[in-house]
């Protein structure tokens, strides 16, 4: 069967071709090479979070960039007490296989990003979020995937951390009250770039071959 005409506006088969070949090779990366990212690189991945979707168009992120010492030292105890509550609340059973994961890439990425939701901005004026305030966060996770998704574009990995202490992380960068983190994303050149999810090539969930959409 020959395709149809292409509606008015649609990208051509090509582009949207190579789209879903960078969706599909997206990966949440844990293992950085420790050499220095393209700040010009990472200027259009931070120029990404301008042109995402925000409820009301209140763009309520608020990215920090981790860089001194102290602060990376203090993220970092944070993960790793975290995750070691979260290792001894695993079964018997799972505890073994939780140790062997690799959860964090915070020794070695070069760029640390702390995105938080301004819960309070008054731009937008509460359109939209007066019924569904987290639609503010929502707005957040949507502009991290577009900065997720146009460093990978960019040769980058990103890997999102979240084995964290929210309230203590912002009290350790100083963040003005009212703001929530949403994500700690580390950035950087990837060891390897696989095409499994690495918790899946671990043994630890199996990915889904398909989307259950049911109809009312």
């Amino acid at each position: 069967m020959q395709p149809g005409p292409e509606r008015p506006g649609a990208f051509a088969p090509e582009f949207r071709a190579e789209l879903a070949r960078l969706m599909d090779r997206r990966r949440d990366v844990r293992r950085f090479l420790t050499e220095p990212v393209d700040e010009a690189a990472l200027t259009r991945c931070l120029d990404s979070f301008l042109t995402a979707p925000s409820v009301g168009l209140s763009e309520p992120w608020r990215v920090i960039r981790v860089e001194s010492a102290e602060a990376r030292a203090a993220a970092l105890a944070n993960f790793e007490e975290a995750n070691a509550a979260a290792l001894a609340d695993q079964s018997r059973d799972r505890a073994t296989l939780y140790a062997r994961l690799k959860l964090s890439g915070m020794r070695d990425a070069p760029v640390q990003l702390a995105v938080f939701c301004d819960e309070t901005t008054p731009k937008g004026h509460g359109l939209g979020a007066a019924t569904m305030p987290e639609m503010r966060r929502y707005s957040v996770v949507a502009a991290i995937t577009q900065f997720w998704l146009t460093a990978r574009a960019e040769g980058l990995g990103t890997g999102w951390v979240s084995i964290l202490d929210p309230d203590r992380l912002a009290r350790d960068l100083g963040v003005p009250p009212g703001w929530t983190l949403v994500g700690y994303l580390c950035v950087g050149y990837a060891q390897t770039l696989d095409r499994a999810p690495e918790l899946e090539t671990e043994g630890w969930e199996v990915r889904r071959g398909h989307l259950p959409v049911e109809t009312r």
